[in-house]
């Protein structure tokens, strides 16, 4: 189905990105994975093209768009080439940007934001920690106002772009005894005594991106680097949130769609007994459920980045789009693995690091079960839930009354025979 959400201002954005890829990063992913990074030149070389910064304020070097489709555009052409590059300039670019744009003071903002756009600072978020998940409200790395300064102790794992990041967004919990909302952001910078990062975790796919642990040891932060407002932390993450799960569909989909469409040709290229593996009919009919079922997700998320880009989309379909986009793009690439036979396994073929790239979307940016849980709070069945669990009090503590009753009718006590 043609899509229709694009102008060619964003087109033009398109071409200039595949260009930058094409020239930059395609020849060099086998260093990238070898390296479990990115280097800085390919950060640097993004930021000249003005891919790093399309939604900040043109004052501090960004592109000043206030157009979401854009970023989409660029979210998609890198998940085509990697969903691991999607994954590191999405988190930058897409998850850090809001945080600094919206919430940072003039002096934060002039003081990062340059060097954001033109790839000479490099970001993360920490938010997860190692008995954590997706529990947020559940930090146990904590932040004490010293004087001018938080001390700041703990650790946080699984951290995207944690191992060369040279400011991370870290959450922290500033006024314990308030749970989810004591918790506050805070801009620790690399260098700062005390931080450090552990090594590159060794992960199954998204190999060319750095994964790591990072360890707070009586850092001093100054208060200065608090971002927004101290104990309204755990609001802002939930408010760009949303934010997050829809760039992760946009990955997601376009990430799907191309090696999808690999795997078509293959199969019209790849001769078994004689045809084309394609023409066989289980397999013809196999591509058709998958090009269907990729076009309906499609759909959906460019409804979604529509909703976001006029600042409608709701936490829950958000949701939505996070969680069956991930669902989707495992199923059609495990099908895809199938389609090429003993080859979808190698390495050196797309369809294979697709395939293991793709696992870990179900699980991050909220695990697709936490994101059921959203949605089925919002057709109301936790009040259903909640309902029946007071009738059931109700009727047990009327049962109760009536033993009670019966007892003192008979002269015995509750519990004798």
């Amino acid at each position: 189905m043609r899509r229709t959400i694009f102008s060619p201002e964003h087109e033009a954005l398109r071409a200039t990105a595949r260009e930058f890829l094409d020239r930059h990063v395609r020849p060099r992913m086998e260093q990238f994975a070898e390296a479990h990074g990115l280097p800085r030149d390919v950060w640097i070389e993004a930021g000249k093209q003005g891919l790093l910064g399309l939604m900040v304020p043109e004052e501090y070097g960004g592109g000043g768009s206030d157009d979401w489709l854009f970023t989409v555009v660029v979210s998609e052409e890198l998940a085509k080439v990697s969903a691991s590059l999607s994954t590191a300039i999405g988190i930058h670019s897409d998850v850090v940007a809001p945080y600094l744009v919206d919430l940072g003071t003039e002096e934060q903002k002039k003081r990062w934001l340059p060097g954001f756009c033109s790839g000479e600072i490099v970001t993360a978020i920490a938010m997860t920690e190692p008995s954590g998940g997706s529990d947020l409200a559940a930090l146990r790395t904590t932040a004490v106002r010293d004087g001018d300064a938080y001390v700041l102790n703990g650790s946080k794992t699984f951290i995207t772009n944690g191992f060369s990041a040279d400011l991370v967004i870290v959450a922290a919990s500033t006024s314990p005894e308030k749970g989810a909302r004591g918790i506050t952001l805070f801009g620790v910078e690399y260098g700062m005594e005390g931080f450090t990062r552990g090594r590159k975790l060794d992960k199954v796919g998204q190999i060319e991106s750095d994964t790591a642990e990072l360890f707070f040891d009586n850092v001093r932060v100054p208060a200065a680097n608090v971002i927004g407002e101290v104990d309204k932390g755990f609001v802002y993450m939930m408010e760009r949130l949303v934010q997050e799960r829809i760039g992760a569909a946009v990955s997601n989909t376009a990430q799907v769609s191309q090696i999808l469409q690999e795997t078509i040709e293959y199969a019209k290229e790849r001769k078994a007994f004689g045809q084309s593996i394609g023409s066989f009919q289980h397999n013809k009919f196999k591509l058709a459920e998958m090009v269907t079922k990729v076009e309906v997700t499609q759909a959906f998320v460019d409804q979604c980045n529509v909703a976001h880009a006029a600042g409608e989309l709701s936490a829950v379909d958000a949701a939505k789009a996070k969680w069956w986009s991930a669902q989707v793009q495992n199923e059609v690439l495990d099908e895809c693995v199938q389609l090429y036979g003993g080859y979808g396994y190698m390495n050196e073929y797309r369809v294979a690091r697709a395939w293991r790239d793709a696992r870990v979307t179900k699980i991050w940016a909220g695990s697709n079960e936490i994101m059921k849980e959203l949605i089925g709070r919002d057709l109301g069945l936790l009040r259903l839930l909640l309902a029946r669990d007071l009738a059931l009090l109700k009727t047990r503590s009327a049962e109760v009354q009536d033993h009670g009753a019966g007892y003192r009718a008979v002269g015995s006590k509750p519990g004798t025979v």
